[in-house]
């Protein structure tokens, strides 16, 4: 993955008065290597770590799927029934909540994924060739500029593929009228504004979080760090669930046509 920065930004440096500890936080992510010309970085291992954290999942609840469900296939089929029930009143139709279910859970399952192993108790302790070997991936812009970019293309497919070309199209190119025209102008600007807004509210929760965890573990340590790791899953989880939900939203907004 491509990165944004050329070298590593510092965003803050904090220095114990008594010592001579300090703490270095990085804007962005810490190469680790390349393969073939590609830079692999620490939020792309855990990245990875997610994605086969998943898979495993998958597999296990998939390979022990039975007729009569246990406590945990009742779990899951509870969470899918939910969820797809919710997405198909919200779009208002069923082929729409088949066909777009799948990116939307996607989008949110992986989210979450990421965001809580990297909470995982001395994950991001473990070095490799003296750098932290994992890290937030949520918290390097690639990462959520790359999640923006699948729900901002998956937006514009459903207004197209729902009311064509023109229809979709006359959303924000319109010569009826002067104030047609601008108010289509401003709905081009607000839809190209989603990529921004998608990418940097993700990104700015889980890097701030980061960067709270880690000033507090090193000014008040073994007692406050705990209670903010816990507030942190939880908002791990809100964070993957509004992204989510905003490109539902969005979706379902695509898909009207223009009045």
């Amino acid at each position: 993955m491509m990165h944004l920065f050329g070298t590593y930004a510092h965003a803050a440096e904090t220095a114990h008065e008594a010592g001579n500890a300090a703490i270095s936080i990085h804007l962005a992510s810490e190469q680790l290597g390349t393969f073939f010309g590609v830079p692999i970085t620490n939020t792309l291992v855990t990245t990875w770590v997610s994605m086969l954290a998943l898979l495993v999942l998958a597999a296990v609840i998939g390979m022990n799927v039975r007729t009569i469900p246990g406590k945990l296939q009742s779990v899951f089929e509870a969470l899918i029934a939910f969820s797809y029930k919710y997405i198909k009143e919200t779009l208002g139709d069923e082929r729409l909540a088949a066909r777009y279910y799948p990116v939307i859970m996607t989008i949110f399952l992986f989210i979450l994924s990421i965001n809580w192993v990297a909470q995982i108790p001395g994950l991001e302790a473990i070095t490799y060739k003296g750098s932290a070997l994992f890290h937030a991936g949520t918290a390097d812009l690639n990462i959520t500029l790359a999640f923006a970019l699948i729900a901002l293309t998956t937006i514009e497919f459903a207004g197209i593929a729902a009311l064509g070309v023109k229809a979709y199209g006359g959303k924000f190119i319109n010569f009826h009228s002067p104030i047609g025209f601008v108010v289509g102008i401003i709905e081009l600007i607000s839809e190209l504004a989603r990529l921004i807004s998608f990418s940097f509210r993700l990104f700015g929760n889980i890097f701030a979080g980061k960067v709270l965890l880690l000033v507090v573990a090193f000014f008040v340590p073994f007692i406050m760090p705990v209670p903010l790791m816990a507030f942190e899953i939880f908002v791990g989880f809100i964070q993957a669930f509004v992204f989510a939900i905003l490109t539902l939203f969005f979706i379902k907004a695509a898909t009207e046509m223009p009045h």
